[in-house]
Protein backbone atom coordinates (compact mmCIF):
# COMPACT_ATOMS: atom_id res chain seq x y z
CA UNK A 1 0.00 0.00 0.00
CA UNK A 2 1.94 3.49 -0.57
CA UNK A 3 2.68 5.96 1.95
CA UNK A 4 -0.12 8.22 2.44
CA UNK A 5 1.15 11.76 1.94
CA UNK A 6 0.07 14.09 5.01
CA UNK A 7 2.50 17.22 5.10
CA UNK A 8 -0.03 18.67 7.99
CA UNK A 9 0.13 15.59 10.26
CA UNK A 10 3.02 17.31 12.13
CA UNK A 11 1.02 20.31 12.99
CA UNK A 12 -2.41 17.79 13.91
CA UNK A 13 -0.15 16.17 16.44
CA UNK A 14 0.98 19.68 18.10
CA UNK A 15 -2.65 20.91 18.05
CA UNK A 16 -3.95 17.74 19.69
CA UNK A 17 -1.32 17.54 22.18
CA UNK A 18 -2.18 20.99 23.25
CA UNK A 19 -5.77 20.26 23.61
CA UNK A 20 -4.94 17.14 25.43
CA UNK A 21 -2.96 19.47 28.40
CA UNK A 22 -5.79 21.92 27.90
CA UNK A 23 -8.50 19.16 28.89
CA UNK A 24 -6.24 16.93 31.13
CA UNK A 25 -3.45 18.46 32.11
CA UNK A 26 -0.37 17.15 31.82
CA UNK A 27 -0.62 13.93 33.33
CA UNK A 28 -3.31 12.61 30.50
CA UNK A 29 -0.44 13.66 28.09
CA UNK A 30 0.84 10.82 26.33
CA UNK A 31 1.39 9.42 22.19
CA UNK A 32 -1.91 7.18 22.64
CA UNK A 33 -3.73 9.89 24.46
CA UNK A 34 -2.97 12.41 21.32
CA UNK A 35 -2.62 10.24 18.61
CA UNK A 36 -6.63 9.35 19.63
CA UNK A 37 -6.97 13.22 19.85
CA UNK A 38 -5.26 13.65 16.39
CA UNK A 39 -6.95 11.09 14.66
CA UNK A 40 -3.58 9.44 13.57
CA UNK A 41 -2.00 5.83 14.09
CA UNK A 42 0.19 5.64 17.44
CA UNK A 43 3.18 5.33 15.05
CA UNK A 44 2.91 8.95 13.61
CA UNK A 45 3.49 10.39 17.18
CA UNK A 46 6.20 8.98 17.79
CA UNK A 47 7.74 8.96 14.15
CA UNK A 48 6.93 13.22 14.56
CA UNK A 49 8.01 13.50 18.51
CA UNK A 50 10.28 10.13 19.44
CA UNK A 51 9.54 11.08 23.54
CA UNK A 52 7.31 13.14 25.33
CA UNK A 53 9.42 15.82 26.10
CA UNK A 54 10.13 16.55 22.29
CA UNK A 55 6.38 16.82 21.86
CA UNK A 56 6.10 19.16 25.02
CA UNK A 57 8.66 21.28 23.24
CA UNK A 58 6.89 22.02 20.22
CA UNK A 59 3.31 22.18 22.45
CA UNK A 60 5.04 24.98 24.72
CA UNK A 61 6.69 26.96 21.54
CA UNK A 62 3.45 26.93 19.76
CA UNK A 63 2.01 28.18 22.93
CA UNK A 64 4.65 31.02 23.86
CA UNK A 65 3.69 32.03 20.35
CA UNK A 66 0.29 33.24 22.31
CA UNK A 67 1.56 35.99 23.77
CA UNK A 68 4.87 37.18 21.35
CA UNK A 69 1.16 37.78 18.98
CA UNK A 70 -0.16 40.29 21.65
CA UNK A 71 3.02 42.00 22.55
CA UNK A 72 4.25 42.29 18.54
CA UNK A 73 0.53 43.73 18.29
CA UNK A 74 1.56 46.57 20.52
CA UNK A 75 3.81 49.02 18.74
CA UNK A 76 3.20 51.37 21.11
CA UNK A 77 5.34 49.15 23.30
CA UNK A 78 8.43 50.34 21.42
CA UNK A 79 7.63 53.62 21.04
CA UNK A 80 9.64 55.87 23.43
CA UNK A 81 7.02 58.67 23.57
CA UNK A 82 4.56 56.12 25.65
CA UNK A 83 3.72 55.30 28.59
CA UNK A 84 5.85 52.27 29.64
CA UNK A 85 4.06 51.00 32.52
CA UNK A 86 0.46 51.54 30.83
CA UNK A 87 1.66 49.71 27.51
CA UNK A 88 2.58 46.80 30.11
CA UNK A 89 -0.75 46.81 31.76
CA UNK A 90 -2.18 46.69 28.81
CA UNK A 91 -0.86 43.70 27.47
CA UNK A 92 -1.03 41.84 30.33
CA UNK A 93 -4.57 42.42 30.26
CA UNK A 94 -5.48 41.57 26.61
CA UNK A 95 -3.05 38.61 27.15
CA UNK A 96 -5.57 37.50 30.77
CA UNK A 97 -8.30 38.55 28.90
CA UNK A 98 -8.04 36.35 25.85
CA UNK A 99 -8.82 32.49 25.83
CA UNK A 100 -7.92 31.79 29.35
CA UNK A 101 -7.38 27.92 28.38
CA UNK A 102 -4.51 29.16 26.45
CA UNK A 103 -3.02 31.07 28.93
CA UNK A 104 -3.14 28.25 31.67
CA UNK A 105 -2.12 25.47 29.10
CA UNK A 106 1.07 27.74 28.43
CA UNK A 107 1.97 28.50 32.16
CA UNK A 108 1.06 24.40 32.61
CA UNK A 109 4.13 23.82 30.27
CA UNK A 110 5.94 26.66 31.06
CA UNK A 111 5.89 25.28 34.69
CA UNK A 112 6.87 21.90 33.73
CA UNK A 113 9.83 22.72 32.54
CA UNK A 114 11.13 22.82 36.72
CA UNK A 115 11.31 19.43 36.50
CA UNK A 116 11.91 18.90 32.20
CA UNK A 117 14.87 20.16 31.63
CA UNK A 118 14.29 19.49 27.68
CA UNK A 119 11.79 22.43 28.04
CA UNK A 120 13.81 24.92 30.09
CA UNK A 121 14.97 26.75 26.72
CA UNK A 122 11.99 27.10 25.08
CA UNK A 123 10.20 28.36 28.78
CA UNK A 124 12.90 30.72 28.96
CA UNK A 125 12.23 31.87 25.40
CA UNK A 126 9.58 33.92 25.93
CA UNK A 127 11.10 36.04 28.79
CA UNK A 128 14.30 36.31 26.90
CA UNK A 129 12.36 38.07 24.00
CA UNK A 130 10.16 39.95 26.46
CA UNK A 131 13.38 41.36 28.29
CA UNK A 132 15.05 41.74 24.90
CA UNK A 133 12.53 44.14 23.68
CA UNK A 134 11.99 46.25 26.63
CA UNK A 135 15.99 47.14 26.63
CA UNK A 136 15.31 49.29 24.12
CA UNK A 137 13.29 51.51 26.57
CA UNK A 138 14.96 50.66 29.91
CA UNK A 139 18.04 49.27 31.29
CA UNK A 140 18.95 45.20 31.51
CA UNK A 141 18.07 44.65 35.24
CA UNK A 142 15.03 46.91 35.31
CA UNK A 143 14.11 44.98 31.85
CA UNK A 144 14.54 41.60 33.68
CA UNK A 145 12.59 42.61 36.82
CA UNK A 146 9.53 44.24 34.48
CA UNK A 147 9.50 40.57 33.37
CA UNK A 148 9.54 38.97 36.49
CA UNK A 149 6.78 41.12 37.67
CA UNK A 150 4.63 40.79 34.80
CA UNK A 151 5.41 36.78 35.33
CA UNK A 152 4.51 37.02 38.82
CA UNK A 153 0.96 39.25 38.20
CA UNK A 154 0.12 36.67 35.89
CA UNK A 155 1.10 33.72 38.33
CA UNK A 156 -1.41 35.25 41.10
CA UNK A 157 -3.97 35.62 38.56
CA UNK A 158 -4.19 32.40 37.19
CA UNK A 159 -3.50 30.99 40.64
CA UNK A 160 -5.97 32.62 43.02
CA UNK A 161 -8.87 33.22 40.53
CA UNK A 162 -8.87 37.12 41.07
CA UNK A 163 -9.62 39.37 38.31
CA UNK A 164 -6.74 41.08 36.72
CA UNK A 165 -6.07 44.34 38.03
CA UNK A 166 -4.93 46.61 35.42
CA UNK A 167 -4.61 49.59 38.09
CA UNK A 168 -2.70 47.65 40.13
CA UNK A 169 -0.43 46.06 37.40
CA UNK A 170 0.40 49.96 35.89
CA UNK A 171 1.05 51.13 39.25
CA UNK A 172 3.55 48.75 40.45
CA UNK A 173 4.94 48.64 36.91
CA UNK A 174 5.68 52.16 37.22
CA UNK A 175 7.39 52.04 40.14
CA UNK A 176 10.20 49.41 38.72
CA UNK A 177 10.29 51.77 36.30
CA UNK A 178 10.88 55.30 37.81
Amino acid sequence: MPRRYDPDRRQRIIDAAIRVVGEKGLAGLSHRTVAAEADVPLGSTTYHFSTLDELMVAALRQANEGFAKVVAAHAALSDPESDLATELARILGEWLSGDRTGVELEYELYLAAVRRPALRPVAAEWAEDLTARLTTRTDPTTARALVALLDGICLQVLLTGTPYDEGFARATLARLIS
